[in-house]
């Protein structure tokens, strides 16, 4: 019998009730899942940083954490953790990032924002924009997620480029990495989206020298980590034009204050931490191979590089 701790956002506790039983039945996997299990006896813990559980020293049974977020900045630290950690890298998330990013790249690509907020009766039919092959999308973090969304973006036929720490081959995108390879991403692109992991080595990748190497004009669009952008560096490049636009989802700051800047910008969106979401009914999927491969002493899916951050 496996004896594994809900300890996520209570809102989603009867999602993952009721998707994970069948799973790990299916598995042959005996366990008890539940939001209130006594310390010495968990196995396992399904994790949120927001959830109930910081101290993982109250867990002597503990043999593996599955955090449901993709990043894991708010866990890594924690010295209390001394066994292995997974991130979660599941369908849904991949889709609904996918999505926000598509819609976001293809809404600043037209240029819908001069006609949805341009009704006042003048027929503005001067300008056309490219197709999607005239337009260069660049993409920091080749991740699970980025590769995802760059592959997307290369099927409706935009010429996709893509910065990783490490090197990496995606059919549909040209790779950089390097020092070298970011300031060729930045120079090149004209929408350029934020996916990378955050870690001390991604803390303000775009502040004000790298702003200063991307094209003027250029659009941002932030689903990744608020710790990705020096915010008050980009308000400036804002104001003078230099970026055409930011497109922002996450924020140094959550939930963002009524009086931050960013609210009342004419060149910035605020969406609310919505791109992507961690679903239980496709979460559980993950959950359930995890647990069966640590109870059949296999190697995790996802499991976090701590000396990498992610």
């Amino acid at each position: 019998m496996q004896h594994i701790l809900y300890a996520g956002n209570r809102a989603d506790w009867p999602g993952y009730r009721a998707a994970l039983p069948p799973l790990l039945a299916a598995r042959g996997i005996e366990a008890r899942l539940a939001p209130d299990i006594p310390a010495d006896q968990v196995n396992y813990i399904i994790y949120a940083p927001d959830g109930p559980v910081q101290d993982f020293s109250a867990f002597p049974g503990l043999r593996a954490v599955f955090s449901l977020w993709a990043g894991v900045e708010k866990i890594i630290g924690n010295a209390s953790l001394n066994v292995p950690l997974t991130r979660m890298v599941d369908a849904g998330l991949a889709m609904g990032m996918r999505d926000y990013v598509a819609a976001h790249v293809l809404r600043h690509h037209i240029g819908m924002d001069t006609h949805i907020h341009g009704q006042d009766g003048q027929w503005r039919n001067t300008v056309f924009p490219p197709l999607a092959r005239d337009r260069s999308i660049g993409i920091l973090g080749l991740g699970a997620l980025g590769a995802n969304c760059g592959a997307a973006l290369a099927q409706f036929g935009f010429r996709v480029t893509g910065w990783s720490r490490t090197q990496k081959n995606i059919a549909g995108i040209a790779c950089y990495s390097g020092d070298d390879g970011l300031k060729t991403v930045l120079e090149t692109s004209e929408i350029l989206v934020l996916l990378l992991p955050y870690t001390d080595n991604t803390h303000h990748v775009l502040n004000a020298e790298t702003l200063a190497q991307m094209r003027r004009g250029s659009i941002i669009i932030n689903p990744g980590r608020g710790g990705l952008v020096d915010e008050a560096a980009l308000l400036v490049a804002l104001e003078r034009g230099d970026i055409g636009h930011a497109t922002l989802d996450v924020f140094q700051t959550e939930p963002l204050p009524a009086d931050h800047p960013f609210w009342a910008h004419p060149r910035v969106t605020v969406t609310p931490h919505i791109a992507a979401s961690s679903r239980p009914e496709t979460c559980a999927e993950v959950l359930a191979e995890n647990i069966a491969r640590s109870t059949h002493g296999e190697d995790l899916l996802f499991q976090v590089d701590r000396s990498a951050g992610y």
